[in-house]
């Protein structure tokens, strides 16, 4: 990998929409269904991590992938549907394989709306697919022997 400045920063915008608002899709317990009509805190994680996979793109090279390993944020306000929401993730360091970011993500009215941390693990593509490989046989045989 190439060494990413600190400082260095990407952005991720996107407009909310229904789907984006809180829903823990249990309809049979209305306290666990669609509850609030707001951006939702695990979206607003998604888009984070989203925003600091950007962060290392430029910067990786032939043969070497990011996975995600650590998001935290922390939800301040509110973003209605319809509005635009802006994540901006800015790299604070490198230590060794790992790239750390600081995101704050802001509604459409100038509200910050959450502040956050990722945390991306550089690894060689075919220990990731010998990861994912190994993983996958350890699913089917488990499922073989439940049937």
């Amino acid at each position: 990998m190439q060494a990413i400045p600190i400082g260095y920063r990407a952005e991720f915008e996107t407009v909310v929409t229904a789907e984006m608002t809180v829903d823990f899709e249990h309809p049979h317990d209305p306290r666990l269904g669609k509850l609030h009509p707001v951006y939702a805190t695990y979206w607003m994680a998604k888009h984070m991590e989203l925003a600091g996979r950007k962060i290392i793109l430029p910067f990786l090279e032939e043969g070497e992938e990011g996975i995600g390993s650590k998001v935290s944020v922390h939800h301040l306000a509110s973003a209605l549907p319809g509005m635009r929401v802006k994540i901006v993730a800015e790299h604070v360091r490198t230590e060794g394989n790992r790239i750390y970011t600081a995101c704050q993500a802001w509604n459409e009215l100038g509200d910050l709306i959450g502040e956050g941390e990722t945390e991306q693990v550089i690894l060689p593509k075919e220990k990731l697919e010998r990861i994912f490989h190994k993983l996958q046989e350890r699913w089917a045989s488990f499922q073989q022997a439940k049937s």
